[in-house]
């Protein structure tokens, strides 16, 4: 912690791209406490983000007493994002931080934000945008890991100190297959669905075409079983006809599997 607000100090005033994250709405919080008003949050509104993240995001800088600007990204203009390559996150940040670090400069804030030491463990290739604009990372910097910061948020009373990892919902589409609006929505309102029927913790809903591929914690295993038919239903609405239960339960980073067996 002293690291984080040594470094969050000497810039002098921060821009910090906000999702309303476990990551983010922690270093916001700090970020406040260190700088007071020279803070600014600001998160992207775009269909890989979903609606109720977005409102949750807003409720959390409104309690911080941030000032918080809402910004269209354009990455879906982008037919290379769309492609849905593995290449996906490097596109899609860079929209965002070419969008952020023109904010920043007329602020005259530096641009942060909230990766974490733990991520430097996963593909990330949203990584090379964040140098070419080159974005301060203060977590990573200060060897702030994932566990270190839900303790940390749990001593600040956060709000989110426990609240399940999330990603964009273009995460949830395998590598090749192309971004749509409407499979996003399908992957948005699936996951909602599961929430509606009790399902708590880590979830995701990986699109497969045709099947619903369910991630969940496997203490809701049974959970899944007792409402098969429920779920099946719900999910056949949304163009689903086949749901299946992955017997691994959630994991980061699993559509990176194929990555690694290619580089292999």
């Amino acid at each position: 912690m002293e690291q984080l607000c040594r470094r969050l100090k000497e810039t002098g005033g921060v821009l910090v791209a906000f999702s309303g994250g476990v990551d983010s709405t922690f270093l916001l919080k700090t970020a406040r406490e260190v700088l007071g008003e020279r803070v600014l949050a600001v998160t992207a509104v775009s269909a890989t983000y979903p609606d109720e993240e977005r409102r949750a995001a807003r409720r959390l800088a409104r309690s911080f007493g941030v000032e918080q600007l809402e910004v269209e990204t354009d990455e879906w203009n982008d037919p290379r994002f769309r492609a849905n390559s593995p290449s996906r996150c490097y596109h899609c940040k860079k929209h965002l931080f070419r969008r952020l670090s023109g904010l920043a400069a007329e602020r005259n804030l530096v641009l942060v934000d909230a990766t974490n030491y733990s991520d430097r463990l996963d593909y990330r290739p949203g990584d090379r945008a964040a140098r070419l604009y080159r974005v301060r990372r203060p977590l990573l910097e200060a060897g702030l890991t994932k566990a270190d910061i839900r303790l940390f948020s749990r001593r600040l009373k956060l709000a989110t100190a426990d609240k399940p990892a999330a990603a964009c919902l273009a995460s949830r589409i395998p590598y090749g297959i192309g971004l749509t609006r409407s499979r996003l929505r399908a992957v948005a309102e699936g996951e909602a669905c599961l929430r509606r029927l009790g399902f708590k913790g880590n979830l995701r809903l990986r699109h497969h075409g045709s099947v619903a591929r369910l991630e969940i914690d496997p203490e809701f295993f049974q959970r899944a079983l007792r409402f098969r038919r429920a779920i099946c239903r719900s999910l056949g609405r949304l163009g689903f006809p086949h749901v299946t239960l992955d017997l691994e339960g959630y994991r980061t980073g699993s559509l990176n599997r194929g990555l690694e067996r290619a580089k292999k």
